[in-house]
Formats: C-alpha cells, sequence, structure tokens
C-alpha cells in the first residue's frame, strides 16, 4: 500500500519536512532534481532537449535539472519563461537562486521564441507549473503550454504536467500532454484521476527525502493497493467447512433476468465464500440450476412474502442486493425490506441504487455496514449532482457522500474511488478499458460482498475487491485483445489471480 496525495497534502509534507526535520527548501530541491535526471536516464532518453522553466519553485526544480543534465554531458537549452514571454510575475527565491547558479556556470539561455521552433529537439522537459496550481492558465501562458505541445519531441513532466490540478485531475484551461512524468515522493491524485491522467503519460516516483514520517500528527486521505499487498489478505484455515468461509445471499434477478445474479454469484465463490443462496424471481430457477448448480437457489413468484425475506436476510452473513433486480414493485419491496431488516454487512448496487435514489431516506435507517456501488450515472441520480460535477471532483463528492450517510461509497470510474467516511481511503489503479462491458459491475459486486460474508470489515473488502477485480480485468487482458473482454472472462482472470497470488 502507498499513499497517494492532493496537491494541498503534498505542500504539507514539503513544509513539515524543512520546518520539522530541518530539511532546507534547496536541499530537498537538489535532491528532487537528482531524482528527476535519474529517471530520465532510466527511461533512455537521449539527445538535445529544452527545459521549460516557470516562475516559481517547480521552475526552480526544472533550473536545477537543466544544471545536473548539464553535467552530464546532454545537450540542454534552457527556456525562462519569464523572460521569453516578458512576463511582470514575481518569482520564487529558490527560483532566483537557481537562476544565479545557472548563470555563473554560463549555460545557454532561449532568448525569444524563434529560437524554440528553429532548433529541433529530441525531448522537451515541462517545468512550467507544479502541484500548486489552482486557478485556470490565461494570456501568455495559454502560448507558453501551446508551445511545448507544438513540439515534435518526447515530453517529460516535473511532478506534474503543467496545467493539471493536483487535487482532482482537472485541465485548468489547458495543460502539456506528456509521455512521461516523473513526480516526486508520493504519487498525486490529479495524475491517476481523469482527465489528468490522459495527459501524464507513464507514471514515475522519484525518492527526493520525504518519507511518510513528515505527515507527523497528520494522516493521509488516500491511498492505492498494490499486487504485493494480497498477501495481507487472512489466511484460509486448514480445519475448516463451507460454514467457515461465510454465506452470502444475493438478491438479484427480476423476471427472466439471471444473467446478473449469476454473475455475481459465480464471482463470490470463485473469491473464496463458503455458501451463496440467490433469491430471485422463480422464472430465473431453471437458467440458475444449470449454470451455477452450487449456488442455493429460493424463489418468489407473483407479490413478495416480507417475513420470507426477513428470514432469508437473517440467514446471510453478508447481503448483496440489486443486480438485475429490476424497477418492478417487487424490486422496490425487497430493496426497502432488506435495508430495513439487514443487520448484517449490505452491498448496495445497480437497480437497488436507482430504486435508493427516490427513497433517499431509507439511507437513514440504522444499520451496521453498508457499501454502494454507482458508476457515476447512479451516483448521480442518489446524489442529485450532474455527471460533469461528479466526474470533476470524483474524490470530493465520493467522500462527502460516504460522510453524509456513513457508508463506503465505492464510485466506479477508470480509477474507482472507495471512499471511507472514517479513515483511509482508497484510489484504485487497477483494471483497464476491456472492462467497460456488461456485467462487469456484478461481477465486482460479487467479489466485495464475498469478501465481507468471510468477515472482512467493509472498507477493506471493498478496497481490495475493487482492487482484484481490476487485477483479474489485467489478467483477462494478457489473453485477449481489451476489445473483447466480457464479464465472464473477468471471472476467469479472477481465478488466474488468485492461482498466482493465493494458498
Amino acid at each position: 500500500m502507498r499513499y497517494i496525495v492532493s496537491g494541498k497534502e503534498m505542500k504539507l509534507l514539503d513544509k513539515n519536512t524543512s520546518a520539522f526535520y530541518k530539511v532546507p527548501e534547496l536541499v530537498l530541491m537538489e535532491q528532487a532534481a537528482l531524482g528527476f535526471v535519474q529517471g530520465l536516464s532510466s527511461l533512455s532518453i537521449t539527445g538535445k532537449g529544452i527545459v521549460f522553466c516557470g516562475i516559481g519553485n517547480n521552475g526552480a526544480d526544472g533550473l536545477a535539472i537543466a544544471r545536473l543534465l548539464i553535467e552530464k554531458d546532454y545537450n540542454i537549452d534552457i527556456c525562462l519563461v519569464k523572460d521569453v514571454w516578458n512576463l511582470s510575475d514575481q518569482t520564487s527565491t529558490s527560483y532566483e537562486v537557481q537562476k544565479t547558479i545557472c548563470e555563473s556556470y554560463g549555460y545557454r539561455f532561449i532568448s525569444d521564441i524563434h529560437q524554440i521552433f528553429e532548433n529541433e529537439y529530441d525531448f522537451v522537459i515541462d517545468a512550467v507549473f507544479g502541484v500548486g496550481l489552482s486557478r485556470n492558465i490565461t494570456q501568455k501562458y495559454v502560448e507558453i503550454i501551446d508551445t511545448i505541445n507544438q513540439i515534435d519531441a518526447i515530453r517529460v513532466a516535473v511532478d506534474i504536467p503543467s496545467g493539471i490540478n493536483a487535487d482532482n485531475g482537472n485541465v485548468m484551461g489547458c495543460a502539456v500532454k506528456c509521455d512521461y512524468t516523473i513526480t516526486f515522493a508520493f504519487d498525486k491524485q490529479g495524475l491517476e484521476l481523469w482527465p489528468g491522467n490522459e495527459y501524464a503519460g507513464e507514471i514515475s516516483i522519484a525518492n527526493i527525502g520525504i518519507t511518510n514520517k513528515s505527515w507527523l500528527d497528520q494522516n493521509p486521505s488516500f491511498a492505492y493497493l498494490e499486487k504485493e499487498d494480497i498477501v495481507s489478505l487472512p489466511k484460509r484455515p486448514k480445519h475448516s467447512n463451507k460454514g467457515t468461509f461465510g454465506k452470502l445471499l444475493i438478491v438479484a434477478g427480476g423476471d427472466d433476468m439471471p444473467g446478473a445474479a449469476l454473475m455475481s454469484a459465480k464471482a463470490a465463490y470463485c473469491n473464496g465464500v463458503g455458501l451463496v443462496k440467490i433469491y430471485t424471481s422463480e422464472s430465473n430457477r431453471t437458467t440458475i440450476q444449470s449454470v451455477l448448480p452450487e449456488a442455493i437457489i429460493k424463489t418468489y413468484q407473483g407479490q413478495i412474502d416480507a417475513e420470507d425475506v426477513t428470514r432469508e436476510v437473517e440467514w446471510a452473513d453478508a447481503v448483496v442486493i440489486g443486480p438485475g433486480l429490476g424497477m418492478s414493485d417487487n424490486a422496490y419491496a425487497l430493496v426497502k425490506r432488506v435495508i430495513l431488516e439487514c443487520k448484517v454487512p449490505l452491498v448496495i448496487d445497480a437497480d437497488a441504487l436507482n430504486i435508493l435514489s427516490k427513497n433517499s431516506e431509507w439511507m437513514l435507517y440504522n444499520h451496521k455496514d453498508w457499501v454502494i456501488t454507482p458508476h457515476l450515472g447512479e451516483f448521480s441520480r442518489l446524489s442529485k449532482l450532474n455527471i460533469e460535477h461528479i466526474q470533476n471532483n470524483l474524490t470530493e463528492v465520493a467522500l462527502d457522500y460516504a460522510k453524509r450517510f456513513n457508508c463506503i461509497c465505492v464510485l466506479k470510474d477508470f480509477h474507482t474511488v472507495i471512499a471511507n467516511p472514517d479513515g483511509l481511503s482508497y484510489l484504485n489503479l487497477s483494471g483497464n478499458n476491456g472492462m467497460a462491458t456488461a456485467g462487469s459491475g456484478d461481477v465486482l459486486t460479487g467479489i466485495i460482498g464475498s469478501f465481507m460474508a468471510q468477515g472482512m470489515p467493509s472498507i477493506e473488502a471493498a478496497s481490495y475487491g475493487v482492487f482484484l477485480h481490476g487485477m483479474a480485468g489485467d489478467a483477462a487482458c494478457e489473453n485477449m485483445c481489451m476489445r473483447s473482454i466480457m464479464a465472464s472472462d473477468i471471472i476467469d482472470g479472477l481465478k488466474e489471480v488468485w492461482n498466482k497470488n493465493g494458498e
């Protein structure tokens, strides 16, 4: 597990390292420059380069990087955007120090914009804006960004592409489109959230001496899981039976809609749960029995029996509700009854979320552990926010909703947010766009429900569930084109992940 920080958190870490641990800003800057140069070398980028330096500390980093590259015999031009574009903005103290050093060595500075296009460059280093950018780029800075993007060369960002918001990944008017980003100390949320991830290119992290110690008494907001974290999952005891690994009730599948229930149930079994019972319409019985004979089936025909639903919920160690449920009167009655009666961990997905969006007061019922798993459209209906606002503020809106209703909010996107109302939240970095296919969400719901039935705390069940779901999609991608992936392939990928990483 590694922390992934916002721009504000990175500023705090910088400040704490200098104030508490007495590491001067210029020392951190030198370590950052050295880390960047080492990262550039590992990418095997050679030839002639130009470094665009802004007026703040990111520009100062750029000047230090240019100096170290020249000392290593790189052919480097330095573009001070303040001078070339005649900017009146005040420069930072560290910028002035680094500029003076470069001037003292007699390094080559570009004096006007025409020189940039007269030369041919193999690579461009973007050090104009850093993680502190909080307002839209305007006026001459738009021309600077356009100039960098027009150069036919490999583009490498210092810490973050200029114009990308480090907190949410938004493009602040315009941004440099990079092939690589070498970021410092910690990955940044804005590099992984859309659309920032499309501007960052391949991301690597350079160690500059800022470590977890620099958090002091502060708590990080977000982390992401890595493949190595799977080994920390609880081991399966040798002396066990099917009851040892939990009982999961899946309330899914309206009339003649068995597919989603099947996907959730099969994924739950492949993730290690002991027993799965599917509560579904009688019309789905034959299909489910023929495709997944391992599942216990309980059906209803006509109007549901509320007491029957209560008995099934009481049987379970965890409950999933929603996949393929539809929007019928029975579906409404099922969702309300399960939410009212459920005293065990509950996963709410798909049609149950759409029903819940019309009955938000149900979210205020007393409950133990809830995980909701909306995609952007479902979350828009739940939160009454438009999709554009959600997309531009993914972590913020997910956290707000989780805290408001005291639930784990799994807000699904290319990089899914797992928002925790009380503690560390997660941003998932596994997976690929081949997983954007029908049934993929049902597979995820089954995985999370399986973990919860096995006794894993809800935040861990959700974060590990999303991570493993993505890994399963990546495993499927190794065997076929992303375009061809179906939900059943993700389940096969889940088996492959456990074969490689499980007991």
